[in-house]
């Protein structure tokens, strides 16, 4: 049998972690194709993008925009046009200028500074940016976002913003050996999003970007739209 290109190896894996996702929607009673897989790229090298895109895949997330940027640039030159950039990582209030820029969607913005930066930056590029409201519904000390009693206080003055389209909330959950033991924190940021919904109903709250490699389909069950999945796809990083 012939050795697996690492094209090859992408594309199956990706093709295993659709069908799971898919299984895992039609397990509660959802359409598959209501959850967007977004391939979490970072540390990978732009071929293996590539090779993903080659498979069907065009939603890609990075966590650093100093790995970002050189990366939409190598894109751009081999005219990999159809790739659709996803900013999942924290940002620094004093780099917000360097995230405005064509991305599909910001899921971190994680407290009430970093988005009147970002409102403040795209205004000036006269621009409006998709973003995602980072919530730490786990309450864990390592994790960045709005408190979920935060986030309903100040979620009026967040929708007020004029360089922002909130379309959403995201979050991470503890990794856990059995990945059971997050469906508290997936059911968590559904609540929130239902009790937003309810409070401010001419925002958009339709997004829940939530479930990772360890425990994408419980996410999927609980309700998520946008799973962020690296390791299962591209294999073991190496930084």
């Amino acid at each position: 049998m012939p050795d697996v290109t690492r094209t090859e190896e992408i594309a199956a894996r990706l093709n295993e972690v659709r069908m799971r996702m898919a299984a895992a929607a039609q397990r509660v009673g959802r359409r598959p194709s209501d959850v967007r897989l977004v391939a979490v790229s970072k540390t990978y090298p732009l071929e293996d993008i590539e090779a993903a895109l080659a498979a069907g895949q065009v939603d890609f997330g990075e966590n650093r925009l100093e790995e970002l940027w050189p990366k939409v640039k190598a894109a751009q030159e081999r005219g990999l046009g159809a790739i659709r950039w996803h900013m999942i990582g924290a940002i620094q209030s004093r780099k917000s200028r360097d995230a405005i820029g064509p991305f599909a969607l910001i899921h971190s913005v994680d407290r009430v500074k970093i988005a009147q930066r970002l409102s403040r930056d795209a205004v000036a590029a006269n621009c409006v940016l998709n973003v995602l409201l980072e919530v730490n519904v786990s309450g864990e000390a390592s994790k960045h976002g709005f408190t979920p009693g935060e986030l309903l206080v100040t979620a009026g003055d967040l929708l007020a913003l004029p360089g922002l389209h909130i379309c959403g909330l995201m979050t991470m959950a503890p990794f856990e050996v059995e990945p059971e033991r997050t469906r508290p924190v997936f059911q968590g940021l559904r609540r929130l999003r239902d009790e937003l919904t309810a409070r401010h109903p001419k925002g958009e709250w339709r997004e829940l970007s939530m479930g990772m490699t360890n425990d994408f389909e419980i996410a999927i069950e609980e309700g998520a739209t946008i799973v962020r999945i690296g390791s299962a796809i591209f294999g073991p990083r190496n930084g």
